[in-house]
């Protein structure tokens, strides 16, 4: 997976902020949680990690249940976790630990997969996931997602969470009436048409151009439209607009 085809790094400039490339954490360091069954896959993850100055593995866990057990006593910035697992997989991992997570240290999730459009992958950014990565990713890929994801942001790029969103939309219960969900009465015009543009898969750039603004003044817009539906980052963004109808699979 080449870091062009997947956004990784755009996407922190997409966010509206600066990435410490030393880390995401005030300690400069980012703490790691590798969570998948396979022990040989875990040696592999833990050597690329452990060669980078500003990366620490904090532990490993074969299954869900573990995982949500050591983020609970270890703390880790950063949960690198399989979906497919026996017991409690990816997805109900996941779940667990974002809603732990806002409680206390606000860990992310970065998802590992073996297909870019696997549908449990669909299920994970759900789930409160910042991101997925393939399996057979460079290492240099899979280092610089852990800071970005580190950092607050999403490593999903624009047009690989439209594709994604397009396909999960399809089992989404149809909207019954016109009245806005919880919270999109809460933005101004100009936002809620950013949202729209954010749901589409497009980029700052790609926004600012069709509404001949700055990309400044997008960022800010989008910045805007996370605090006030409560959103993580812009993945969360492009779900909430499918699943309250504000956008429709293979709408242009």
């Amino acid at each position: 997976m080449d870091v062009r085809d997947t956004g990784i790094g755009r996407e922190t400039s997409e966010m509206g902020g600066e990435m410490n490339t030393a880390g995401g954490t005030e300690s400069g360091t980012v703490r790691v949680l590798l969570v998948d069954d396979q022990p040989l896959l875990r040696t592999g993850f833990r050597l690329i990690l452990e060669a980078e100055p500003d990366i620490a593995v904090v532990g490993e866990a074969g299954d869900g249940a573990v995982a949500v057990e050591m983020t609970r006593a270890m703390l880790p910035d950063v949960v690198l976790m399989d979906i497919r697992m026996p017991g409690v997989d990816g997805i109900e991992a996941t779940r667990r630990i974002i809603r732990e997570g806002a409680a206390s240290h606000d860990p992310k999730v970065l998802i590992l997969t073996t297909f870019d459009l696997d549908e449990y992958v669909i299920e994970a950014v759900r789930a409160g996931a910042s991101g997925f990565l393939l399996k057979d990713s460079p290492p240099e890929d899979l280092v610089q997602a852990i800071r970005i994801v580190a950092a607050g942001d999403a490593i999903v790029a624009p047009s690989v969470t439209r594709r994604l969103l397009d396909k999960f939309a399809t089992r989404l219960p149809a909207v019954r009436d016109a009245t806005p969900p919880p919270g999109l009465d809460t933005l101004t015009e100009r936002e809620r048409e950013v949202l729209t543009h954010v749901a589409r898969g497009q980029s700052n750039a790609e926004i600012a151009a069709e509404l001949v603004v700055s990309e400044t003044t997008v960022k800010t817009h989008v910045g805007n439209v996370l605090a006030k539906l409560g959103l993580r980052d812009r993945v969360q963004a492009v779900v909430y607009a499918y699943e309250t109808g504000l956008s429709r699979p293979g709408q242009s």
